[in-house]
C-alpha cells in the first residue's frame, strides 16, 4: 500500500479530528451557515456540526452508494439560503458504505462547489484502508480544491485511536484559513501520540499491507455468509454497511441483532436519511469471530421473524 499525498496541501496542524473539523469550521463560516454532508454518514457528523450551531443540510448518496449530483447541486442551493458561507463536510474515503470517490468525482465536487460558493472540508481519516483495484484521491490534489481543506490521520489504519493525533492541510487559497486556527489547537495532541502516528505513517506500510489483506478476506466470508441481507462491498474502510430490509426487522435491526444475537452492531438510523432498515458491522476483527457474529445474527433474524 502506497499513500498518495496531496502536493497541492500547503500546511499541516496536529490536531484530534473531531476538533480539528469544530475548529476548520469556526475559522471558515459562522453559526448562521449551514453544512451539507452526504448521508448515510459517520453519525457524529450531525453532532460536530450541531454543537456548532450550525444547521444540516443533507445530499442522500444515490443508490449505488456514490455522490448524486443532483442532490449535491440541490443542497448546496439550499444551504445557501442560510447563510453566506456554506460548508460541505466531505467524508472521503466514505463511511459507513466504503465508497472511495474517484478523481471525476472529486473534481465534480469541486466544480459545483465553486459555482455556488461553497467551501470543502474533506474528512480523509480512512484513506490508507483502500483495498487492492482501488486508489484513493486526496481532495486537495483535484482540479478546482484550492479553497478547500482537509484532515487525515493514521488513527484508523495503525488503531491508533487512543493516542489523539491528526493533521490539517489546506490548498493554496485556504492557508490563511488554517494559519488562523488557534494555538491551543496546535497543542492538543500528546507528544507519544504524534510520534507513534509518524512511525505508523514512516515505517507502517507493511503492516498495512497485511492489515488489508485481511480487511479483504474478511469482505468475502462476510458476502458468503449473510445471503438474505443486501451487502455491497466498498472499496474502502473496515465497515460495512448492511441493508436488512428484506428482513422487516424494523427500522433498527442493531436493536434487534443485540437483543436476541447479543452482537453489538451500530445503530442505521443515526447515519441520518437512508439509514432506516441498516446497520453497520466493524470487519476488524479475526475470521473466527466474524464467523461467530454472522451465525447470531442468522439466529437471531429467525428467532425475531418468527415471534
Amino acid at each position: 500500500m502506497r499513500l498518495r499525498l496531496s502536493s497541492a496541501a500547503l500546511a499541516a496542524l496536529a490536531a484530534v479530528p473531531s476538533a480539528g473539523i469544530v475548529e476548520i469550521l469556526d475559522v471558515i463560516s459562522s453559526p448562521a451557515d449551514a453544512v451539507v454532508i452526504n448521508c448515510p454518514v459517520y453519525a457524529p457528523f450531525y453532532h460536530f456540526v450541531e454543537h456548532t450551531g450550525r444547521r444540516i443540510v443533507e445530499a442522500p448518496l444515490g443508490d449505488d452508494h456514490r455522490i448524486d449530483f443532483t442532490a449535491l447541486e440541490e443542497a448546496f442551493e439550499r444551504a445557501a439560503q442560510h447563510g453566506p458561507r456554506p460548508v460541505h463536510l466531505l467524508c472521503s474515503p466514505h463511511n459507513p458504505t466504503g465508497t472511495v470517490h474517484t478523481a471525476d468525482e472529486l473534481a465534480a465536487v469541486a466544480a459545483l462547489a465553486a459555482r455556488h460558493g461553497v467551501r470543502v472540508v474533506s474528512d480523509e481519516i480512512h484513506a490508507p484502508l483502500v483495498l487492492p483495484g482501488a486508489e484513493f484521491v486526496p481532495y486537495l490534489s483535484v482540479p478546482g480544491a484550492e479553497s478547500g481543506m482537509a484532515l487525515m490521520s493514521a488513527s484508523k489504519a495503525w488503531n491508533l485511536a487512543g493516542l489523539k493525533a491528526a493533521v490539517a492541510l489546506a490548498g493554496p487559497s485556504a492557508a490563511d484559513d488554517l494559519a488562523r486556527i488557534p494555538a491551543w489547537v496546535q497543542e492538543g495532541p500528546s507528544h507519544l501520540g504524534v510520534i507513534a502516528h509518524t512511525a505508523a505513517l514512516r515505517d507502517g506500510t507493511p503492516w498495512l499491507d497485511e492489515l488489508l489483506n485481511g480487511l479483504a478476506a474478511n469482505r468475502r466470508l462476510l458476502t458468503e455468509h449473510l445471503p438474505d441481507i443486501r451487502y455491497r462491498p466498498g472499496e474502502g474502510t473496515y465497515l460495512a454497511w448492511l441493508d436488512c430490509r428484506a428482513l422487516d426487522l424494523g427500522h433498527d435491526p442493531a436493536t434487534v441483532f443485540l437483543e436476541h444475537g447479543r452482537v453489538a452492531l451500530n445503530s442505521g438510523p443515526t447515519f441520518g436519511t437512508g439509514g432506516t432498515g441498516h446497520a453497520r458491522l466493524n470487519l476488524a476483527t479475526s475470521p473466527e469471530l466474524l464467523t461467530e457474529a454472522v451465525r447470531r445474527m442468522t439466529a437471531a433474524t429467525a428467532i425475531a421473524t418468527s415471534s
